[in-house]
């Protein structure tokens, strides 16, 4: 797969999903699915358990590659509109870094040092983005005791999300194939009452796109475009050794910014 994808003969996105299935990152288990994601740690007293139907789930995982989405029209021949493929998700703004570096520890003392509290692959995370498909809907109101989670927290615009990577660096969820091929999913399809987002009172529904996207399935084709882009065929490489390579674990992902709980 490595000789196949070097010499272009396969696709961005086929090799990511290939390197997600030698992971052991698969559509069968949230916790797996295609990028990473730890198994529910054990409960500590007075603390909830994981739902049943999630404790074996870990997820396939895709990189943020755009930065730009409030553009008109999205110029793939710029360097600009991407993201630094080099960094973390929780760094991609560089203003995070110095933070990021300096909480470098463990404030209780009893684990290993961390950059990020969270990660950036997790049952948790596909529920998010698949809030309006089922059957991710059902399990989303099962990990939130039976309702749907505040409207502010749910996954209902794309440039806001993005923007939320670029103030917030605990806020580090990477993306899901779904960006990529799947237009159904940022649709309400199925009229779900997701409530309505507090500072403008506007009502969650469809997921709101970039400016530069006509429609659903034109966000897709852009985004897949922009997958196996040249930009991105050239630099791809450098997330990978984050998520799946050297820069995972030990002095490299220390010095990479790159070490999660």
């Amino acid at each position: 797969s490595l000789q196949k994808w070097v010499l272009r003969e396969i696709s961005n996105f086929e090799y990511l999903m290939q390197l997600n299935t030698i992971a052991g990152r698969t559509y069968n288990d949230l916790s797996q699915y295609p990028v990473v994601s730890p198994p529910c740690p054990p409960p500590s007293p007075g603390s909830p358990t994981c739902p049943p139907s999630l404790t074996h789930l870990p997820p396939t995982q895709f990189p943020w590659i755009l930065r730009d989405y409030v553009s008109e029209t999205l110029d793939l021949s710029n360097p600009a509109v991407f993201r630094d493929l080099s960094k973390p998700i929780g760094v991609a703004n560089e203003r995070h870094a110095r933070d990021v570096k300096e909480n470098f520890e463990d404030p209780t003392g009893t684990v290993d040092k961390f950059h990020y509290g969270t990660h950036y692959s997790n049952a948790a995370g596909v529920m998010h983005y698949l809030i309006r498909t089922e059957p991710f809907t059902t399990l989303h109101i099962q990990l939130q005791s039976g309702r749907f989670d505040c409207s502010d927290r749910q996954f209902h615009s794309v440039p806001a999300a993005w923007q939320a990577r670029m103030e917030n660096p605990v806020d580090v969820k990477e993306l899901i194939p779904e960006f990529f091929y799947f237009p159904e999913f940022l649709e309400n399809q199925n009229g779900f009452d997701l409530g309505c987002l507090q500072l403008s009172n506007e009502k969650v529904g469809d997921v709101v796109l970039p400016r530069w996207a006509r429609s659903r399935e034109d966000f897709i084709h852009q985004h897949r475009k922009a997958l196996e882009s040249e930009y991105v065929s050239a630099h791809l490489h450098e997330w990978i050794d984050l998520i799946f390579g050297y820069k995972q674990r030990g002095p490299a992902a220390v010095e990479a910014l790159n070490v999660f709980y």
